[in-house]
């Protein structure tokens, strides 16, 4: 067998070999393969994530409440596990458009572990999609209390009020914040950008975008790019930015949105 070869050549984790396994007969489409080594790791680093690809291929196949119920029945070593597994439970609510489900899901789990900060920020996350904003600002103050030298959460509060056209200066406060903690990461200079040009200083905000966009063509920034373009009379560019990043990331939310609302008459 596979495993056998493998394990004959040297590996001592047959754990580990079993989710690679899994991850080649994903790759080449051999589903249930796939599920079949996934579903025998039984330990080690990768035993979460090989439960999370498992579930995942089942929720792609439609299955998602057979994915569901497959996260639930596994046996978390720690909380650290447990935590991670209900992540990975809400992430496929997501994937799937059931919002209000991954919120109250992330919801029940931090009431058993309300200091975690994983789950603050996942419910934070998943309180945007709810229009609870309340929430999602109680959970990243509290993350931002906890841990100070997170940059994440800084930039999700901020980008979120920018995005929202809400307290722009305080916005501004926590993503220049973010920015100083982690200076090279495109998305909290994305936020910096659209925060910029929310408050009117499209020069400074296109530059951000810009330099965004050349580390990480992601279809957010993209269309957050675009937009300024759009806004300036740069029209083609922006049309190309958009139909470049289209062809990666044809289901974007965010993206599909922008375009038909800029281009709709």
């Amino acid at each position: 067998t596979q495993l056998k070869r493998t394990l004959e050549m040297g590996y001592k984790d047959p754990d580990a070999v079993r989710y690679y396994l899994g991850q080649v007969n994903e790759e080449r489409k051999r589903f249930d393969d796939a599920l079949t080594w996934y579903g025998e790791v039984a330990g080690g680093e990768q035993y979460v994530a090989a439960h999370a690809r498992y579930a995942g291929i089942l929720a792609k196949q439609g299955r998602l409440g057979d994915a569901r119920a497959h996260l639930q029945q596994v046996a978390a070593r720690d909380i650290q596990q447990r935590v991670q597994l209900t992540q990975a439970e809400a992430q496929l609510l997501r994937d799937a458009a059931a919002y209000r489900e991954a919120f109250e899901l992330l919801g029940h789990a931090l009431e058993k572990t309300p200091n975690s900060p994983e789950l603050l920020y996942d419910h934070a996350m998943a309180a945007e999609k709810v229009d609870r904003l309340d929430v999602l600002e109680a959970n990243l103050r509290k993350l931002i209390e906890m841990r100070p030298t997170n940059a994440h959460a800084y930039n999700a509060l901020g980008y979120t009020l920018a995005d929202r056209n809400e307290r722009l200066e305080e916005a501004r406060g926590l993503i220049a914040k973010a920015l100083e903690l982690a200076p090279d990461d495109p998305f909290i200079m994305d936020s910096m950008g659209w925060v910029l040009y929310r408050m009117g200083n499209i020069k400074e905000g296109l530059d951000y975008l810009q330099r965004a966009y050349a580390l990480r063509p992601d279809p957010e920034i993209a269309a957050h790019l675009g937009e300024v373009l759009w806004m300036q009379g740069r029209r083609e560019e922006a049309r190309k930015i958009w139909a470049d990043s289209l062809k990666d990331h044809p289901r974007n939310e965010v993206l599909e949105n922008t375009i038909k609302r800029l281009t709709k008459n």
